[in-house]
């Protein structure tokens, strides 16, 4: 019943938000947020206790005809991701602190109708019931980058759906083909477990169709070589809270797609094509690191960072190792606090100093030192210095990925290189030397900016240098994930 909540919650929150007026809405909507985080960490608490506690679970006859039921619950990797949805919302409102958006109410109704699909989906045991909340998690952040997105949204925003929602239909096809293989006792159904036994009946050549038609969906909203193009513009152009949305957390369901709805229906799929889908990631941690180093505006850099890492996470994932799956679950959450840090560090700048061009900033440093020792400990995380939250995950994926293969964890290991080039550099731009531009003044930061970044920077250190609390979470829903693609 709590895990049925964890969606209820923000559902009835964001409608009350719709009707709320002015700033209000703004501080109802960071409470319901909080609040949120709460009750996921009292799943934490209670899954700890007892994993198979009935109050995780939830399951409710929907169209019993057509085997639909609205079946929730939480184990090991769906937990953390959750946890990661309801701690970064709290501090993506928190952010919005400093701009002022026309049409508050509608801003942060979509927030949290957001919050309640992207839970939703980590949480949902049902296919068909997966596929709703992955489409309506698009729906929230369409309208954010349409309505409050910079020059030339509108084109750009109808890229970005575009590619989502053609995909989202491939994947709907090969699930609809799987579930018409299903039989529990004479009936088809959506059952989660039911359609892995049903995919895994299939031939080599129809898992192959069926990989395929799911891997597409996945694959454009990671999003992963050839299927990013539609990323940067819309991380770039998107207002900084629906670009954290995008990035920290709205790119972790094709990940967590790919282990649960992929991996286990279509193992034979995966023999036969993994390979293929390494070569893909892997290129795209290179590619997407070289074209970060020449980025000369900070947020599309950090755009063409995030890239790189999933180009990494997938890497790992597709090694179907238990070292690479464990690092993709570690370097999700590390990547989803990271990132946020990062664009908001990108929106601060710009708010301060009017620019994000790397050519005309420097020398903040003497300007505000404070802010220069939160950048760079965010920065160091997003580069995985060991004792930081990026630093396991990463050493995990590298593993994996060389059990799998030598020379990919050779060329995926070139992330550790290249991300150090681009991210030291950019730091380098912006807060040392001397002032490109005399003109440019970096004041004190506000309250809520140096809060936010203050949390940042703690759960990077408490995590970097004591993992274990997430690391056996993550190491425990792997091997169930493992025992059902074998």
């Amino acid at each position: 019943m709590l895990t049925a909540l964890l969606i209820g919650f923000p559902l009835l929150a964001s409608l009350l938000v719709f009707f709320i007026k002015g700033n209000a809405a703004r501080n109802l909507a960071l409470g319901f947020s909080v609040i949120e985080f709460i009750l996921s960490l009292v799943a934490f608490v209670m899954y700890k206790n007892d994993h198979s506690c009935c109050q995780l679970r939830f399951d409710h006859a929907w169209v019993q005809s057509l085997g639909i039921h609205f079946s929730v619950g939480l184990d090991g990797i769906s937990l953390l991701l959750v946890l990661l949805t309801t701690f970064l919302v709290p501090l993506i409102i928190l952010s919005s602190y400093k701009n002022e958006y026309a049409n508050p109410s509608s801003f942060y109704g979509l927030i949290l109708l957001m919050q309640m699909a992207l839970v939703g989906v980590f949480v949902a045991n049902d296919g068909f019931l997966f596929y709703v909340f992955w489409e309506l998690a698009l729906i929230p952040i369409y309208f954010i980058c349409l309505l409050w997105g910079g020059d030339h949204r509108a084109s750009i925003t109808f890229k970005f759906f575009i590619y989502t929602f053609f995909g989202s239909l491939f994947m709907l096809v090969g699930l609809i083909y799987v579930y018409n293989h299903t039989n529990a006792d004479g009936l088809k159904s959506w059952a989660f477990q039911d359609l892995y036994n049903a995919g895994k009946s299939l031939t080599e050549n129809q898992q192959s169709v069926v990989f395929w038609l799911i891997f597409i969906a996945f694959a454009v909203k990671m999003p992963i070589f050839p299927f990013h193009t539609w990323q940067p513009d819309t991380y770039v152009n998107a207002p900084t809270q629906g670009t954290m949305l995008l990035s920290g957390i709205m790119l972790k369901m094709g990940t967590f797609g790919v282990m649960k709805w992929l991996l286990p229906i279509v193992p034979l799929g995966l023999a036969q094509w993994g390979n293929t889908v390494m070569c893909l990631s892997v290129i795209g941690v290179v590619y997407a690191s070289c074209i970060a180093i020449v980025q000369k505006d900070y947020k599309r850099l950090i755009a063409y960072s995030s890239i790189a890492h999933v180009g990494l996470i997938s890497a790992g994932i597709f090694s179907a190792t238990q070292q690479g799956l464990q690092g993709a679950v570690m370097q999700m959450l590390a990547h989803g606090v990271n990132v946020v840090g990062l664009f908001l560090i990108a929106d601060i700048l710009i708010r301060h100093t009017g620019t994000r061009h790397l050519d005309k900033l420097g020398g903040i440093r003497g300007m505000n030192g404070n802010f220069a020792v939160l950048f760079l400990i965010i920065l160091l995380g997003s580069v995985a210095l060991p004792l930081t939250n990026g630093f396991i995950g990463e050493f995990l994926l590298i593993n994996g990925i060389y059990q799998y293969g030598a020379w990919f964890g050779a060329f995926a290991g070139l992330s550790v290189i290249l991300g150090a080039v681009y991210m030291l550099r950019s730091y380098q731009s912006i807060m040392l030397g001397d002032r490109k531009d005399n003109n440019v003044v970096f004041g004190p930061l506000a309250s809520t900016d140096k809060a936010i970044l203050i949390i940042i920077c703690g759960v990077i250190i408490a995590f970097g240098v004591y993992p274990k609390p997430l690391n056996d979470l993550a190491e425990e829903g792997v091997k169930l994930l493992l025992t059902n693609i074998k």
